[in-house]
């Protein structure tokens, strides 16, 4: 079986995307990220939230645990393989929602216009009123905080923003040359919004959902800092949220995951500066 050749205009993208240095540098710190996601439970199979050693070990001191432990004698090592599963399995479903229901809503409201956009305006603007951060943590502070629901809550409050986006070039294209000519053929609504109105909101998406990806990162790291996480799974804000007691004399704790959270959220803006480019239809005149 063979695989057919990717279009020229995806060509020419893909080459766009690979010879920018910032996406190539976001690409690999990501893939970096992702490998230790993928690959935690094989190279620490134990509970990374079992005691390990003897507690606030420092880095260096024992080769068997090079990143030290916690003030509980866990692995700090698998901790950060295991907390990065844990906070790019919230980012990824938390987007995956909030894409969805932003890319809904705003097709929907753009394209039908009416009564449908005077209610998609009035929920964007409701949740656009209240800070998205203090809308998750009244979320999660009101049910029993865990991985599926954290996600919900960053997913639900995270969508208004991508939605009034696609709304915006829904609008644009609604009235365009190529809606207008397929409506001339007698296409129906779903086959041009399938057909002609996604495929062109494509870029705006992609770079949007990047950036949302690091975004719902950082909301989970901080609701965790805040005591609001899952407490039966490590993940990089647990870490640095038990680490803040031993701050002023085991620093460490609280360092290291933190850099693991800012590593991953600027490979994740790098990534999306270069989807930017590659897809910005000057870049291919």
């Amino acid at each position: 079986m063979t695989v057919p050749p990717l279009p020229a205009a995806d060509r020419r993208r893909l080459r766009r995307l690979l010879s920018s240095p910032s996406a190539v540098a976001g690409l690999a710190l990501l893939a970096v990220v992702l490998a230790a996601a993928l690959s935690a439970g094989w190279v620490f199979p134990a509970d990374p939230l079992e005691m390990a050693t003897e507690p606030l070990l420092w880095p260096g001191r024992d080769a068997a645990f090079p990143l030290g432990s916690d003030m509980l004698g866990r692995d700090i090592l698998a901790g950060l393989f295991h907390g990065a599963r844990a906070s790019l399995l919230i980012a990824g479903v938390s987007t995956a929602l909030a894409v969805v229901l932003g890319v809904a809503g705003g097709v929907t409201a753009g394209y039908f216009g009416g009564r449908a956009d005077r209610l998609f305006g009035t929920l964007t603007t409701f949740f656009l009123t209240i800070p998205s951060f203090l809308f998750a943590l009244a979320i999660v502070a009101v049910v029993q905080p865990s991985v599926w629901k954290i996600a919900l809550a960053i997913g639900i409050t995270s969508w208004p923003a991508l939605g009034r986006l696609v709304r915006a070039e829904v609008l644009r294209l609604r009235h365009g040359d190529m809606v207008l000519a397929s409506e001339a053929v007698g296409a129906s609504h779903a086959r041009i919004i399938i057909e002609d109105i996604l495929p062109n909101t494509l870029t705006p998406v992609l770079v949007s959902a990047s950036l949302m990806v690091a975004t719902a990162i950082l909301t989970e790291s901080s609701l965790a800092f805040l005591g609001l996480a899952d407490p039966n799974v490590a993940s990089w804000g647990n870490m640095v949220g038990a680490g803040r007691e031993v701050l002023r004399t085991d620093w460490y704790v609280c360092a290291l995951p933190g850099l693991a959270i800012v590593l991953t959220v600027l490979a994740l803006n790098l990534l999306g500066d270069g989807l930017a480019t590659a897809f910005d239809p000057r870049e291919g005149r």
